[in-house]
């Protein structure tokens, strides 16, 4: 639909367009003195800084002459007069509703098909701040925020390079949610490029709120409690992961950015492993791995010694959980089961209630809660110190959080029915589970089953960076040299 050269009938339909809807306001005025041509300012309220309006748009246009509007073609001079850096000329009707939803105020001339689309954009944003759910000890203390602009100001700010692409396009029907695709065009690979295009091309949803929205639309394993798609609030990350070959996709009003492929090692590699010593990095890589062998082996594992194996302990052990087990009312599997679902309770609790109050319920909730079900006879001692440790232990491999529910789920009930046997069956099988995995064509476990020695230098053990010299070369397959030795 083309804009109508009749500005009566461009109000009729913008009014019609936008119906019971009293944000959009309209501002006639008559430039050309003498000549007295009539013009239209339609912007929607709230989403425009009114002042950028008076100083850019309406007075250099009341400035005009009569000489001034007698050219040809009159939406080309009116163009050139506007103060404004971004300044768009069409006659589609349909794009210039677009741009006004977007916080452009347009401008309908009488007499003319094209109109001209002004950014005047004026929305209120929360300030860049560290970011809450992935602080550093050394490192940025920068984070995305809800602007697309400001995002990949960041990302710029770390990579100057001609070779940082950014590819934009609109995805939903009604929300019509700007996504900016990021990579290294030296560095990426075409085909992961070309497929995360074609998967984003093929996205028909009538909204996109956040970049989750994107993340599950996108997936390869959509009913995979692990994530084959990673986000981070970080612009060091994304910065770090676009140098490794990896492709990070931005969405407007989301302060989270999507890097894929992602991979199992992924989960245990903090950003502060790349600013400290590579012997700590090593450490806390390590401790990450132990951390989610502990939380999720520690009660099926208790669990199939206590029911199937009690010759495997220790007598003085076996006979001081044999007396703390005495007068319990339930199975070691549902003490487990009750004492798991208690501590998500209160994590979730302490996450969701305010925060000046989140640490206190959680801490007193739990000692009370603790303490009062060992005394009433409900659960046993033992019980309150495995689910502790399971609890805490997740801590240490935040990322796997919801996978870690799941998996640990899973392993004690094996174990709970066939013993140290089923723990064992459920290793083999997630194993075999997680390398059978691909995340955009790229194995899952690619670092973890390979026996090159260059993969091995960032893998549990953080090579420095003196030795690191190659990129991963099924991310990186253009330019897999980091630094020339």
């Amino acid at each position: 639909m083309n804009v109508s050269k009749d500005l009566v009938e461009n109000i009729a339909l913008l009014k019609k367009k936008f119906k019971s809807d009293q944000s959009l306001l309209f501002r006639e005025f008559s430039i050309g003195g003498t000549n007295n041509v009539e013009c239209l300012a339609v912007f929607i309220d709230g989403m425009v800084d009114v002042a950028r309006i008076n100083t850019e748009i309406i007075s250099p246009l009341l400035e005009l002459k009569k000489e001034d509007t007698e050219d040809i073609y009159l939406p080309a001079v009116l163009k050139d007069k506007i103060a404004s850096a971004q300044v768009e000329k069409t006659a589609d009707f349909t794009k210039l509703i677009n741009y006004l939803l977007n916080g452009y105020t347009t401008i309908f001339i009488d007499g003319y098909e094209d109109a001209l689309a002004i950014n005047t954009q004026s929305i209120n944003r929360r300030r860049i701040s560290e970011p809450v759910s992935e602080k550093v000890v050394r490192g940025p203390r920068d984070g995305f925020n809800e602007s697309l602009p400001n995002n990949i100001t960041l990302i710029r700010a770390r990579i100057k390079s001609e070779n940082l692409k950014f590819h934009f396009r609109e995805i939903g029907r009604e929300t019509k949610t700007k996504v900016c695709l990021c990579y290294m065009e030296n560095i990426a690979d075409d085909g992961i490029v070309k497929e995360v295009e074609k998967r984003l091309d093929a996205i028909d949803i009538d909204g996109i709120l956040d970049s989750g929205y994107i993340q599950e639309l996108i997936s390869d394993e959509g009913y995979s409690p692990f994530r084959t798609i990673g986000h981070t609030e970080r612009p060091d990350v994304v910065a770090g992961k676009l140098l490794e070959g990896r492709i990070a996709i931005l969405c407007d009003e989301s302060p989270f950015a999507l890097t894929l492929p992602f991979l199992f090692l992924e989960y245990f590699s903090a950003n502060e492993n790349y600013y400290n010593h590579f012997y700590y990095a090593t450490f806390n890589r390590m401790l990450s791995l132990i951390g989610f062998i502990l939380s999720t082996s520690v009660p099926a594992i208790y669990t199939a010694l206590i029911t199937f194996h009690q010759e495997m302990l220790p007598t003085p052990l076996i006979l001081s959980i044999s007396a703390a087990r005495q007068g319990m009312p339930l199975p070691t599997i549902a003490e487990i089961i009750l004492i798991l679902f208690v501590f998500e309770v209160l994590r979730e609790a302490s996450i969701r209630i305010p925060e000046v109050v989140g640490q206190t319920i959680s801490i007193v909730g739990a000692l009370i809660i603790g303490e009062a079900a060992v005394e009433a006879k409900l659960i046993s001692a033992p019980i309150v110190i495995i689910g502790a440790l399971s609890g805490i232990t997740s801590y240490l491999v935040p990322k796997m959080e919801q996978a870690g529910i799941i998996v640990r789920l899973v392993i004690l009930l094996a174990s709970a029915f066939l013993g140290l046997y089923g723990y064992a069956f459920c290793g083999i099988v997630l194993f075999i589970y997680l390398t059978s995995m691909r995340s955009f064509g790229v194995p899952y476990m690619l670092f973890d089953s390979s026996l090159s020695a260059e993969d091995q230098k960032d893998v549990i053990f953080r090579a420095p960076w003196w030795a690191m010299n190659k990129r991963p070369r099924l991310l990186a397959s253009k330019n897999i040299v980091r630094k020339k030795s």
